[in-house]
């Protein structure tokens, strides 16, 4: 078991989520400093988590801002495919398991055709990112049922049915408000994609499932190291937003609903990787647990 954090580390201070205003998109040299650094603190994350509990990082889908446009000044794999790589390269030498995960406005089966199309476009840049830096994970969600859920999800499948390289890496996670577990794993299946739990997604909508009988239905779909995403609820703030740190109940939550099973963790909290470090001070470490 391995865990991991998202897009920056507070401690360093170090971002992979620079970016530019779109109305600057036409200066090559703001775009291209934008993304050296972005790079270059993303070396410094890999470097600096190497020997902590921090096995797993998520880089920002703006690491290289609006690579999808069709406005973007320059190519931007000819120019910058070559430090991914041997990012890359130095992330498999430290065994850091990489990921993207684009936020809630990447809807590939949006109804509105436009919607969809920039969506699957933005899709398309960061399964090649993802492969560029050898990475295992492009998690999304399904997006909004738009009045028909069966729709919604025939949409969705069919957007996706063809692209093999996005194929590859993605995995569908269940959400707050209207897909659950469940129903991801019957869209996941007839992509031939893996399901990610979030444990707080489930804990507000949870589809009459425990959280147990939950990571039964997700687990057996993955291939490759099972991945699970564990955040806490921030007390003050609306259901779903996530906590500074997590709290020992919801770890000590997943780690009985696992019941021994193997499962990378990806922490979801406003203190980044000092999450993970403060869960690791103060838990018992199970033999599983890489601490």
């Amino acid at each position: 078991m391995r865990f991991g954090y998202a897009c920056q580390n507070l401690t360093l201070g170090a971002t992979t989520s620079r970016t530019v205003r779109l109305a600057n998109l036409s200066d090559a040299e703001r775009v291209r400093s934008a993304i050296d650094a972005n790079l270059r603190d993303l070396e410094t994350i890999l470097r600096w988590s190497a020997g902590r509990p921090l096995g797993l990082f998520r880089m920002s889908q703006q690491i290289i801002p609006f690579a999808s446009h069709p406005a973007f000044p320059y190519d931007w794999e000819e120019e910058h495919g070559p430090a991914l790589r041997r990012i890359g390269s130095l992330a498999a030498g430290l065994g850091t398991r990489l990921s993207v995960h684009p936020g809630q406005f990447i809807q590939p089966g949006s109804p509105n055709r436009d919607v969809a199309r920039r969506s699957l476009a933005e899709l398309r840049y960061l399964s090649r990112l993802l492969s560029l830096v050898q990475g295992s994970d492009l998690v999304l969600h399904l997006g909004g049922a738009c009045g028909d859920r069966r729709a919604a999800v025939t949409r969705f499948t069919a957007s996706l049915r063809g692209e093999r390289e996005i194929l590859r890496h993605l995995a569908l996670e269940n959400d707050e408000r209207v897909w659950t577990v469940a129903d991801v794993r019957q869209a996941a299946s007839a992509l031939g994609v893996p399901v990610i739990v979030d444990t707080l997604h489930h804990a507000l909508n949870p589809g009459g499932l425990t959280l147990r009988s939950a990571l039964d239905l997700a687990l057996p779909t993955w291939d490759r190291p099972p991945k699970v995403h564990l955040s806490s609820q921030d007390p003050i703030k609306q259901h779903g937003a996530h906590a500074f740190n997590i709290t020992p109940a919801d770890f000590a939550a997943l780690l009985s609903a696992l019941d021994g099973r193997e499962s990378d963790v990806m922490v979801e909290a406003k203190g980044k990787e000092q999450a993970v470090l403060a869960l690791a001070s103060a838990t018992p470490a199970p033999e599983a647990i890489a601490w």
